[in-house]
């Protein structure tokens, strides 16, 4: 047996609660099994292997590339000891980039798996193709702009994938739900409905009656988990009683979520839609599943979201190197949003009319927001469903039944001025990690571990002299944004 973890495993480090990441992903296996379960995978013998080592670590697996004899290389991947529910999202990934392969897309072939760590490397695993080529983001500041239109045309085409059960009879099905609010922390052993959904008010529901659940069982006033919102509520912990009866207007409204107005987008389909993530692949209806995607959207701007061709400004060259940057860096996300929209429009229209069906954004927020665990949060879900009944008139063109939601005036007024203090803090928050230079989660190479520990201890100590009383100076102290912090009413 190796413990494996504090050799060479350790590529990152995180800039707050570092011993809590690592512990999250620290996996002790049976190294020598796992390298002969690998051989074994592509028929060769444990004694071909010359070469194991750490390929990767993502934010759900670990990736080692393994070297044999006649210089075959391939990928052995195993899940972290948070990545739940190890079972189902090992043969859920392993199923759909089969399913995938068996119509033309290019995934990597896996060549065997485990989706049980009852095996003699004592982890789950996957063994699969090593893909070659270059990371899109190294070289894209490189490309031309029409070679970026053409690259963006390729994201935007559709893959037309036939349903499983017409082409593969018993081959493939349609399982639980492996998304990762459905199962995180305690809320894993709950007896919730996960799937597989009979229709869309299913999809709908079955995220916030689950969190409805963990509430009711585990459930705790919280400040916010971004510490940076908590000056937005004066450092009070927030009732998770409160955010049970946003969640149950939630399911009130839920119903009038579903596109009426156009039953193609609900209905379903003969192409299944697949998201593939790294972890999981959910099939969902189009009006839930039409999206740009994270990498390329803007969302936010005005100039983006009302599909403007962007532009750099007329005095772009006359400008300061640092300005010219950030007005640089604004192009390039108004121009990957907009291709990526425009593209979805010639190449595949029935995704583009999901897309721009009325308040398709707002129905995708709702169902994001009610589905994903509580964090102290009060604000954001609440502020969507004000924004939604105040929009009800011209659901689905036109809503003859009253809404079910009702705010007075004030009540409406408060809570979005809370999400837009909420939104201001997330910004703050986006522009501290860039100082520092972390992302997500704190996250660091280690090579840059130290600078980015002193830059932090840096800021603090600015923010720290920056207080005008002594009570401002201690919530800075407790709340400061990269200290540790315990974690462990928040799953």
């Amino acid at each position: 047996m190796f413990r494996f973890i504090r050799l060479h495993i350790r590529a990152m480090d995180c800039s707050y609660n570092d011993a809590l990441r690592h512990r999250e992903r620290r996996r002790v296996f049976n190294v020598p099994e796992l390298k002969r379960l690998a051989a074994l995978s592509i028929r060769q013998k444990e004694e071909d292997v010359v070469g194991f080592e750490k390929l990767a670590e993502g934010g759900f697996n670990r990736s080692f590339l393994v070297t044999m004899r006649d210089d075959f290389r391939f990928v052995a991947r195993i899940p972290y000891p948070a990545t739940q529910p190890k079972s189902l999202v090992i043969a859920s990934e392993v199923a759909t980039m089969d399913f995938l392969r068996s119509h033309g897309i290019p995934v990597p072939k896996v060549y065997g798996y485990s989706a049980s760590a009852d095996n003699p490397a004592e982890t789950e695993c996957i063994f699969m193709e090593l893909i070659q080529g270059q990371n899109l983001g190294d070289i894209w500041f490189d490309l031309s702009e029409r070679q970026r239109a053409k690259l963006i045309a390729k994201l935007s085409n559709k893959v037309i994938v036939p349903s499983a059960l017409s082409t593969n009879e018993g081959r493939f099905c349609i399982g639980p739900d492996t998304s990762l609010g459905l199962w995180y922390g305690r809320r894993l052993n709950l007896p919730v409905e996960r799937g597989p959904y009979q229709d869309c008010l299913a999809v709908l529901t079955a995220g916030a009656k689950k969190e409805i659940a963990y509430l009711s069982n585990f459930g705790r006033p919280l400040q916010p988990f971004q510490r940076l919102r908590r000056e937005t509520y004066n450092y009070q912990p927030q009732s998770h009683l409160d955010y049970i009866a946003t969640l149950k207007q939630y399911l009130q409204i839920a119903p009038s979520l579903i596109p009426h107005g156009n039953p193609a987008l609900h209905r379903q389909p003969y192409g299944i839609p697949i998201f593939n993530r790294t972890i999981s692949s959910t099939v969902l209806p189009l009006f839930l599943q039409c999206a740009i995607p994270n990498s390329l959207q803007n969302y936010g701007d005005d100039v983006s979201e009302s599909l403007q061709e962007p532009t750099l400004p007329s005095n772009f060259y006359e400008l300061e190197l640092e300005e010219q940057y950030q007005q640089a860096e604004l192009f390039r996300k108004r121009q990957l949003h907009y291709l990526y929209v425009k593209m979805t429009s010639e190449i595949n229209p029935e995704h583009y009319d999901a897309l721009a069906y009325d308040f398709s954004t707002l129905r995708r927020r709702l169902f994001h927001y009610a589905s994903g665990p509580w964090e102290g949060d009060n604000a954001t879900l609440k502020s969507n469903l004000i924004t939604w009944s105040r929009k009800w008139a011209d659901v689905d063109g036109g809503n003859t039944s009253p809404c079910p939601l009702v705010y007075s005036d004030a009540e409406s007024n408060e809570c979005l001025r809370l999400a837009r203090a909420q939104a201001e803090a997330d910004e703050q928050l986006e522009i501290c990690q860039d100082l520092i230079g972390v992302g997500n989660e704190g996250w660091v190479p280690m090579d840059q571990y130290e600078g980015a520990k002193a830059r932090a201890i840096t800021l603090k100590k600015d923010a720290l002299d920056a207080a005008e009383t002594a009570e401002e100076r201690a919530r800075i102290e407790e709340n400061w944004i990269f200290d540790d912090f315990c974690e462990d009413d928040y799953v």
